[in-house]
């Protein structure tokens, strides 16, 4: 078995070779012509159209894996930190769009491949029929999202940006009613501001330097005058303002608890992924353009992304205690995410991003399982969408010749308080909520306390405690203390108090995308050693950004094919 397993790898590895650096451009093109076929379909043709968003979400989480093991794997034709460059139009950057894969990009795309595959599969339960054009939306969410991880031009960001967007309103939208419609007006009017900020701090750098490819500005930016530094400074703010609206930092994230609770469920997973996106940015920008190299812009604006990350985590931490409804949890459980990256990112220490980059995956995998699970338990606590008792005439409290038991302690329903068997719709639930629970507040064993422990850690590496990092380390454990109480709280009222009479009724469809995600964050619990190795060498590999900028700026054209001699 283990030389079957040796010869399939050796296998892919040469179907890898073969096909990079092309196999980048997969993610982008993959959903952009499944959503172009599905718009040639008629829209009573549901079940196609789902088929196809399901072949689609495991071919892209496929391209992914694979993108994952090149750059990790010696044997790919590139080696472990190895770095893929695509050149779009065959053009040489910086002159030219480039594609980069790397660890941090392919990274962000398995994740995206991962939620992507399990809302696409639980859309199609029922929440596909309850709006038009849904998976063509969710596919050029899709596209749009895998662009902005792996492009290497600052406007090609924007460009993807706005397709990304673009489909979330329709998504935002999908299902109607007056609440999802007056959330959606927030978050078109924040993000078109935000677009508008993006393309004009762009704008400025590009007037300033002559360039948009981010390597070559990373490498302009270090060389600039000093008359010209002030406005590169200026650009970088408003282009972080964008980001950070974004990315859901306070107090530009006032839209975000109302839009993203008001969402369907398989909408809400996906938008889990959106202030990812605006993390993902602001660390990559930042450590590219304003990195140690840099000269006398070298860790530009760290301090106000760490004072803004610290003040979301908190905000975010407060709001999980304030609320009760399922979705406003799973809501502010983004926010508390967000802010924690950003503070990470602030504090420009690589060991604290190692930690980071893995809690960001366990975060998100965790809040995108809350959020379908919700979508479950409130249907079931409403009333709707379950089954009936079968067996109602149980005396769990009497033996088998009817006779009353004495050692059975009685509820106030004179049930049994132990010995009473737990239907399987209701202990899936349960333990899935169970789950969702020590995920988010960073409990053990599971990968969010190993995420938020290697933070910790990091900090603690520090030869002298700054005063950010002694407040990080204390709003890390409170924001994780408060989610506990919250989420322990939510799970009391919608599972203890819930009425016996009936059962939930778990479809298939609904099942699996939630059992999914929540194996991914185990299987990260039990693949903790390499998936940390991974994100350390990201984080390394982020500390002085030197390889990205001489892979971008080294990459060569594909020469044309020679022109076969007349015949005579």
């Amino acid at each position: 078995m283990s030389a079957l397993f040796a010869d399939a790898m050796r296998l892919l590895d040469r179907l890898l070779e073969f096909s990079m650096p092309h196999l980048i451009a997969a993610p982008i093109v993959l959903p952009m012509l499944t959503a172009a076929l599905m718009l040639l379909l008629e829209e009573h043709q549901r079940k196609t159209k789902a088929a196809l968003t399901v072949v689609s979400g495991l071919l892209g989480l496929l391209v992914a894996l694979m993108l994952l093991r090149w750059v990790n794997a010696p044997d790919t034709g590139g080696g472990p930190g190895s770095i893929g460059v695509y050149l779009a139009g065959n053009w040489m950057a910086p002159f030219g769009i480039v594609l980069v894969a790397d660890r941090l990009s392919t990274m962000m795309v398995a994740l995206t491949g991962v939620i992507a595959f399990a809302a696409s599969i639980y859309s199609t339960s029922r929440w596909d029929r309850v709006g038009v054009h849904f998976h063509p939306m969710l596919q050029l969410q899709l596209m749009g999202l895998n662009g902005a991880f792996l492009t290497g031009d600052l406007f090609n960001l924007f460009v993807f940006f706005e397709v990304m967007l673009a489909a979330s309103y329709g998504l935002l939208l999908h299902g109607s009613g007056r609440q999802r419609v007056q959330a959606g007006l927030h978050y078109i009017a924040i993000n078109l501001a935000a677009s508008s900020l993006f393309l004009i701090g762009a704008a400025m750098l590009y007037g300033v330097t002559g360039t948009l490819n981010m390597a070559d500005l990373g490498q302009r930016i270090a060389t600039l005058d000093a008359a010209d530094r002030g406005l590169v400074h200026a650009a970088a703010a408003i282009l972080a303002t964008a980001f950070f609206a974004k990315a859901g930092a306070w107090p530009l994230n006032f839209w975000l608890v109302p839009a993203y609770g008001s969402v369907v469920a398989p909408v809400g997973a996906v938008f889990a992924l959106l202030t990812k996106l605006g993390v993902y940015t602001v660390l990559r920008l930042w450590t590219v353009l304003f990195a140690p190299d840099a000269g006398a812009s070298a860790q530009f604006g760290q301090s106000v992304i760490l004072a803004l990350g610290l003040v979301t985590l908190l905000v975010g931490a407060l709001g999980v205690l304030g609320t009760q409804r399922l979705a406003l949890l799973a809501a502010y459980s983004v926010v508390v995410s967000a802010g924690t990256l950003l503070a990470a990112v602030g504090l420009g220490q690589h060991a604290v991003w190692a930690g980071a980059l893995y809690y960001l995956l366990s975060s998100t995998l965790a809040v995108s399982a809350l959020f379908l699970l919700t979508d479950i338990v409130e249907r079931w606590r409403n009333g709707t969408s379950v089954a009936p008792h079968a067996r109602e005439d149980d005396a769990p409290f009497l033996s088998e010749d009817l006779r009353l038991m004495s050692d059975v302690n009685l509820d106030d329903d004179a049930q049994a308080l132990f010995g009473r068997a737990i239907p399987a719709g209701v202990a899936f639930l349960g333990l899935a909520f169970i789950l969702c629970t020590l995920l988010l507040a960073g409990l053990p064993p599971l990968s969010g306390f190993v995420g938020k422990f290697a933070m910790l850690d990091g900090l603690l590496q520090a030869s002298v405690l700054s005063p950010g990092s002694v407040t990080v380390m204390v709003l890390l454990i409170l924001g994780g203390f408060l989610t506990l109480v919250a989420l322990c709280r939510a799970g009391i009222r919608h599972f203890w108090n819930q009425p016996h009479a009936s059962l939930p009724a778990l479809p298939a469809l609904e099942v699996l995308p939630v059992a999914l995600l929540l194996a991914t964050a185990i299987g990260l619990t039990i693949g903790a050693g390499p998936v940390m190795q991974h994100a350390e060498l990201t984080a390394e590999g982020l500390r002085t950004s030197l390889s990205y900028r001489q892979a971008v700026l080294a990459a060569r054209q594909v020469p044309a094919p020679a022109h076969r001699e007349a015949r005579p």
